[in-house]
């Protein structure tokens, strides 16, 4: 109960997992970058998970797999980076869009597009906390000075989360105000669905006010029953109605 109410007053993280970084690279990445790109994140921790995605043919991967391993050698934090690596991957795609689209599943926390002309491909990126694009936006940047908050969604929660931002500190009203016609055109509809949830104070709530400036299907029960089991059942079940009980059958 303390965790909730604390929660509730102050909320400015997310569901977060080990820390994460996925970098997309084609021929024209240098091996010594994507390199680093990868440590930077694996230095964070054992847990830690860093992918590689290779974009078509030509890139050098033994000339990476060097890099990784010297630049790792070097590294005061180098064994915390040796133990996320031995549960990290590479994958070969065929192209961007197939790289992109395994991204995109993936949801990693960061995304690097260090590829040629990596800009053409932002408008496909659905799914990723922080996104770096080109050779010249190392992680570490958008970590300390791009701008760029560092509390970002992990272990796939990119999918439904943002990262933090100034937004997350700001509070919301909704306020409603409808014209005569607006209820018209929408409280039918309203008393509907209530009544179909069994909830008849909110079906008063609507029908007493527009009463006199809108209809209601008739008989209502029947109609929203009716609705009802055409969004639930469809058109492939037989349906018999008695006494406003439902009964079906294939």
């Amino acid at each position: 109960m303390i965790l909730q109410n604390i929660e509730a007053v102050v909320s400015i993280d997310m569901p977060a997992g080990p820390l994460e970084v996925l970098v997309i690279a084609d021929k024209y990445a240098k091996p010594a970058h994507i390199a680093a790109d990868l440590l930077s994140q694996a230095e964070h921790g054992p847990n830690s998970q860093v992918i590689l995605v290779i974009a078509g043919d030509g890139v050098d991967l033994s000339a990476i797999e060097s890099e990784i391993t010297k630049q790792c050698a070097s590294l005061p934090r180098g064994e915390f980076a040796s133990k996320a690596l031995s549960h990290s991957f590479m994958l070969f795609s065929q192209d961007m869009f197939e790289a992109v689209s395994f991204s995109n599943l993936y949801a990693p926390e960061h995304l690097i597009i260090n590829i040629k002309d990596a800009e053409r491909w932002e408008s496909l990126i659905e799914n990723a906390g922080s996104v770096f694009l080109g050779q010249w936006s190392p992680k570490s940047v958008g970590d300390y000075a791009s701008g760029a908050n560092h509390v970002l969604p992990t272990y796939d929660y990119a999918r439904m989360y943002s990262g933090v931002s100034l937004d997350s500190f700001l509070k919301y009203i909704k306020v409603q105000s409808l014209t005569e016609e607006g209820l018209r055109k929408l409280g039918s509809y309203v008393a509907m669905m209530v009544e179909v949830e069994g909830l008849e104070a909110h079906k008063r709530a609507v029908t007493l006010i527009g009463c006199k400036i809108f209809k209601l299907p008739f008989p209502l029960a029947e109609s929203s029953f009716l609705w009802l089991l055409m969004v639930v059942f469809g058109p492939h079940h037989k349906i018999l109605i008695t006494s406003l009980k439902i009964k079906t059958w294939n």
